[in-house]
């Protein structure tokens, strides 16, 4: 699994990274984690707004929503890459 947190460093982006971090350690889960604060990388993606969540180079959450929400989108992402 690929995750990339797009954002520019304000605390919303800071916490997202943090919160990813932490769910994919606590739960185990293997995924190449990236942050991404260059504003031309992070308008390739559409968004105009951060932070964003990227799993697999799919934009899946637009702003900090909370940790219960980023490990939600995770553990789906897990669930279907085990079903493939």
């Amino acid at each position: 699994m690929n995750v990339k947190i797009l954002g520019t460093g304000c605390p919303a982006c800071r916490s997202m990274l943090n919160d990813v971090t932490r769910i994919l350690a606590h739960k185990g889960w293997k995924a190449e984690v990236e942050y991404v604060q260059d504003i031309e990388r992070i308008i390739a993606y559409g968004v105009m707004s951060t932070p964003a969540l990227v799993i697999n180079e799919k934009v899946v959450m637009l702003g900090h929503r909370g940790s219960k929400d980023i490990e939600k989108m995770l553990q789906n992402t897990m669930d279907s890459e085990r079903t493939r």
